[in-house]
This record gives structure tokens, sequence and C-alpha cells, in this order.
């Protein structure tokens, strides 16, 4: 990023400009027109530049960037008709499904107190009906959710159909054989491209993820994500016998790798979502536990609107997305992946393998960027590119 910082502080012609610090924007200025210090407008050929460099996350659909492209009259024709008669509809569906799913997950934990081993808190861990009640109900709602967002087809290529009959054997005896043991993944390992992908996994094998700690309060979705057995992100706790979240994560994976009854992982080792035609470097936290995992690939084929979660805000995303007459998924399921010794005892190897078997797999282009130049890329996008938080992003 260094070569790109240039000052862009005109000097007058009758004066010597005098040495200054280089506090310059990330992205160069048409240096035809001299613009304040406080907004730095880009130009044609450094959006093109900034396209390609952050491809990832770039949108080609009609809707363009940020959803904001100017549409031809056919499209603002279906996507009028779409907000009069689709979304309407498909919110008050949705927001039914949700409550009925939040009752039932309701019932089938009252009386009952959460598990808070490690410092978390889930009924993931509880067993009898109210496990397998909660498991089958959110399995088909959510499958009926997406239904009612248009996705009334979803094309899935099973490669290994042996392992798929293991993960959804929730109910199996604790007598498997060592080989079953070993076949079973710890964990299931997915690309990232839109919020669809957890409605997508829960509806088809209910798995637990990673989520922030202020999910467990939210109105509804706080208690569904209990009973997933959602592993929430704690970054004020700092004592020395407090695990972490890859800690958790780990002993979790482990669980269900030795287990037919612990709730499966489901991890996003990207660490953010794509455009859905690229794949980031992996982080190696779903790796780290040595066991086997599932690799999945997922991808939504468009014609109008791409449901990829990339460049573009939530609310206008759920609209332009509950406004589309009918949208699409496709699935891979890759065999359960068995490290090697080597990948075993390296844990970026075992990930980067992975990464370039679904690659190969699922035709996706490896990228080298990550959730700090998806940062950039976003807001550079809204102007706010001379922000030191953007220049300097934390690390993730």
């Amino acid at each position: 990023m260094e070569s790109e910082l240039k000052s862009i502080n005109p000097q007058p012609a009758d004066q010597q400009p005098e040495p200054e610090p280089d506090d310059s924007p990330l992205l160069k200025s048409d240096p035809k027109t001299p613009e304040p210090e406080t907004q730095i407008p880009v130009s044609s050929q450094t959006v093109e530049e900034m396209e390609q460099k952050y491809a990832a996350y770039v949108r080609h659909d009609v809707y363009g960037t940020m959803g904001r492209a100017e549409l031809p009259l056919t499209e603002k024709i279906l996507l009028g008709l779409g907000l009069v008669l689709l979304l309407p509809i498909r919110v008050v569906a949705g927001t039914i499904v949700l409550v009925s799913y939040y009752l039932i997950c309701r019932v089938c934990t009252a009386f009952l107190a959460p598990n808070t081993e490690d410092e978390q808190e889930d009924y993931a861990h509880m067993g009898g009906w109210r496990r397998a009640v909660i498991i089958q109900s959110g399995r088909f709602l959510s499958r009926v959710l997406l239904f009612v967002f248009g996705f009334y087809w979803i094309v899935e290529t099973r490669l290994n159909n042996e392992i798929e009959e293991l993960l959804d054997n929730e109910t199996a005896s604790g007598d498997q054989s060592q080989t079953e043991d070993s076949e079973r993944p710890g964990a299931i390992i997915s690309n990232h491209v839109s919020y669809l992908d957890i409605l997508y996994h829960m509806s088809s094998s209910f798995p637990s993820f990673v989520a922030k700690r202020s999910v467990a309060k939210l109105p509804l979705v706080g208690l569904i994500s209990k009973c997933l057995g959602c592993v929430y992100v704690q970054r004020e706790l700092k004592a020395s016998n407090f695990k972490g979240v890859s800690g958790v994560v780990n002993d979790r994976i482990r669980e269900a790798h030795q287990s037919p009854s612990a709730p499966k992982m489901m991890l996003f080792p990207e660490g953010t979502t794509t455009n859905g035609d690229y794949l980031l470097p992996f982080k190696t936290g779903a790796f780290l536990a040595k066991a086997p995992v599932l690799p999945v690939i997922l991808r939504y084929p468009y014609h109008r609107f791409s449901p990829a979660w990339d460049s573009i805000s939530g609310v206008r995303h759920v609209v332009l997305l509950l406004s589309q007459f009918v949208n699409h998924i496709e699935v891979t399921r890759l065999p359960v992946y068995h490290p090697s010794e080597q990948e075993r005892e390296d844990p970026k190897l075992y990930a980067e393998n992975v990464r370039k078997l679904m690659s190969h797999e699922g035709n996706l282009i490896r990228s080298d960027i990550g959730l700090p130049e998806k940062r950039i890329y976003h807001a550079a996008l809204n102007g706010n590119i001379s922000m030191p938080t953007v220049l300097h992003p934390k690390a993730d």
C-alpha cells in the first residue's frame, strides 16, 4: 500500500515546497482536479484499478456496486412489481416462520438451565425429545424460510452419501464402530457468500456457529442461537483460566468427531463474505483440532440480483433479495478430508490444502486479500478513504 501513498497538497508557484510528513490518502485522486484534504474522490481509472485489486468484493449484477447502479427500464418495472407484490408477503411470512420457531425453542427449553461451561451459554447439549424437536423443526423451518425468500429449488451434489448419513444420524447409539468414528468429520467447512449460508446449513445439518456475544441478547434470534449451540466471541474476558473462542471451538470439534450425538460445528474459515467467485485465505482455527473436516461449497447463480453480500448494505440487500421472483443456490459437498500426519502438525498447511481442494472442485479463484482489504474497499466506496481506522485497520 505504501507505493500508493502520494502527497496531493498543491504548493504555490512562487514558493519553494518544503518537506512535509506523508499523510496522504490510500487512493490516488485525479491530479488534474485538486480537491479538499477532507474528501478525495476516486477517478474512473482509480475505480478500475481498485476493482481489480479488490475483485473478490466487486458486484457484477444488474444492480452494480453497492446496489445503486442505474437500472434499465425493464429491471425497474420488475423491481417495482417485486416491491409491491412480493416484499410485503415475504416479510410477513418470514416473520411468522421466525416467531414460530422461537416459540418451539421456548417450549423445548422451558424449565431448563442452559449449559454455561467455558463461559458459554447454550441448549445444544440437552438430549431426549426436546433436542430432537429443536433439530427437526429447525431444519424444516429453515428450509421453509429459504422457500419464502425465493429459493424454491436447491441443487445439491453429494460426493459421499455414506458420510452424509453419519452426519444426519443425531440419534445414533453410542456403540459406533471405530471405522465410523474415524470417518465422522469434526467440523463442516464452507465458503462464505451471504448470511443466507447460515439458513442453508441450518436446513441441512443444523450445526453450531461462531457468533458475537451480542447475538445471544437479540430478541427471538438470541434463544435460537443458544439452541443451535453457537460459540460466542467474548473479547472482554481475559482471565488466565479462560480458554477463549479458539479453545472452545477446538473442544467442540473434537467432541463432534468422537460422538455422533454431539452438536456439529460449522465454520467459515475465510472470516468474511465474498462475491461468490473467489476463495479468501483460510484462518487456521478450524484445523487446530487435527480432526477430519467436511468441505461444502456454496454458489448462488443469478440473472439479475446476486444474493452475495459483499459491497451492499444489509437493509438494501434484504429488500432487493425479497423483491426477486426466483433465487438460486447450488451446493457441492465434498468427501470428508482426512489430514495427513504432516497436516496434523501444521494447521496452516492443512487449511491451505483444504482451500486448494475447494477452489478446484468449486471452480473458485483463490485470492490473497482478506477482511482488512474489504474494509478499505468499503470505506473507499463510501468516500471515507482518509479515515485513520481505514488506513490502519485492526487485526482480526
